[in-house]
């Protein structure tokens, strides 16, 4: 089903449309003069992020709603900032269905980021369902940019459309309901990704097990649906190794043997969220002709419970040839990461490596909704990533992975524990401790999402939902660190 979300236009004064609701960014002490006095006697000063609409205000809007947009001091002028003034925009605007942002005197980097944050929060959760959308439902349809001249000024806006529709197809895969996308129908939506320049290959069903891929095919043999293993290739221009992405796919997790208790396991549909990550990812890099060769693997199962699923108990080969012994059938997400890293070291050689999953719920407790944690083996991936995150609004937190957590994977009968098990235990960090025994010298990240990757209810920024966290930070890291010929 596809799901609503706003198109974005760049037009000029002679485009306007009579019943647009036009948005006014202002600054505090320089409201036009023809709508000062309104502004003075509602208190509306200026101040980021307030808003005000008024209603045909003065004869030279007359029949027009205006929305006056504080964006406050001239110091404050982060695109982050601009993109949560945007957000403001829309929530303040939610039932109309089409508005326009004057970014007429305003630098283009702001005038899109007002743009590109009132995009992304007036995307919706899908409706399946008769009737009507809910009152509270943002009705959308159209945000344009009026500037004086779109045919000379498009190329920053156009990047920003290309990241908002891909933010707005990772979401789409994430919000989707288990019983509608499964392994298969998951693979077979990437194949569009084709239609950008990128190759896909999906390896399933016996070809999984010939590959070495056993830790993955463990996962998912309890499901009627089997799993998949997608790469996903975009060439670039320059000759270097690839970026390469691994993203969890589990589309359903019931914990398997181990089963959850009922209490939210209706939300285990978006387990597969730092997958829908990583394909959002390469179809913005790809659609803004990213010089950078760049790949990624993305893990796809259900974790079901059936009478052929994997035990606590047993012993597992991986692709990499490490041995582990199940001890929760619940942290399969490290699992099928184990097999996807290795796949991605052997056959693609990256540069450089970062998973991304929903990967613990430890994480989220530390850190809350606004940062992820991450792990790395390579100081300097590690800070081309927390700054490509401070960038765009998805900031990250560096997390300890320490040789006594590696140590305390050990097992009697295999080469490495999957988890360890009981109370206290540092399972976002033994999680990241089991992972890097599977990439070798490889500069490599993992992050957890496990607390940003959705919203229960809006917020400054993002609607309720799944909120794609990651996607725009792995654009970013590309485009800072890997796309000048010059830069090694």
């Amino acid at each position: 089903m596809p799901f609503p979300q706003p198109a974005l236009s760049l037009i000029g004064p002679a485009d306007l449309g009579p019943h647009t609701v036009l948005i006014l960014p202002v600054r505090p002490g320089a409201l036009p003069g023809d709508l000062a006095a309104a502004a003075a006697v509602a208190g509306f000063t200026g101040l980021q992020g307030k808003v005000l609409l008024l209603h045909a205000p003065t004869p030279g809007y007359a029949g027009r709603k205006v929305l006056l947009l504080g964006l406050g001091p001239e110091a404050t002028e982060a695109e982050t900032e601009a993109e949560a003034a945007g957000a403001a925009a829309t929530a303040a605007l939610a039932r109309e269905h089409h508005i326009a942002i004057d970014g007429r005197g305003l630098p283009r980097s702001l005038s899109v980021a007002l743009v590109l944050g009132a995009a992304l929060r007036a995307w919706r959760m899908p409706q399946y369902r008769q009737g009507e959308r809910t009152e509270d439902a943002c009705l959308l349809d159209k945000i344009d940019l009026l500037v004086e001249d779109p045919a000379r000024e498009g190329r920053r806006f156009a990047e920003a459309k290309v990241v908002f529709e891909a933010v707005c197809f990772a979401k789409t895969l994430t919000a989707d309901p288990s019983n509608v996308l499964t392994p298969a129908v998951f693979a077979e939506r990437l194949r569009a990704l084709e239609k950008f320049g990128i190759a896909v290959e999906v390896i399933e069903g016996r070809a999984l097990a010939r590959k070495g891929l056993n830790l993955l095919s463990a996962v998912g043999r309890g499901s009627a649906n089997p799993p998949a293993l997608v790469i996903l290739r975009w060439p670039g221009t320059l000759a270097a190794p690839p970026v390469t992405f691994v993203g969890k796919g589990i589309t359903f997790d019931t914990g398997g043997i181990s089963i959850k208790s009922a209490d939210r396991m209706w939300d285990m549909r978006g387990d597969m969220g730092g997958a829908a990550v990583c394909a959002g990812a390469m179809m913005a890099l790809a659609r803004r002709h990213s010089p950078a060769p760049v790949s990624a693997v993305l893990a796809l199962a259900e974790n079901m419970t059936g009478g052929d699923s994997y035990r606590p108990g047993d012993v597992l080969p991986s692709h990499s040839g490490l041995t582990v012994e199940i001890i929760d059938t619940d942290a399969e997400g490290r699992l099928v990461l184990a097999d996807a890293l290795s796949y991605a070291v052997t056959h693609l050689k990256p540069r450089a490596l970062v998973d991304v999953a929903t990967l613990t719920y430890a994480v989220g407790v530390a850190l809350g909704h606004e940062k992820a944690g991450f792990y790395a083996n390579d100081t300097v991936l590690a800070a081309n990533l927390a700054a490509a995150g401070e960038n765009v609004s998805e900031p990250l937190w560096r997390l300890p992975m320490t040789d006594r957590d590696r140590d305390a994977l050990g097992s009697d009968i295999a080469d490495i524990k999957q988890c360890l098990s009981g109370k206290l235990v540092p399972d976002a960090n033994l999680a990241a401790a089991f992972l890097s025994r599977f990439v070798g010298d490889t500069p490599w990240a993992h992050i957890d999402i496990g607390g940003t990757d959705a919203r229960d209810e809006a917020d400054a920024r993002h609607p309720a939902g799944p909120t794609a966290f990651g996607l725009r930070l792995f654009d970013q890291l590309v485009a800072l660190r890997y796309e000048d010929p010059d830069h090694p």
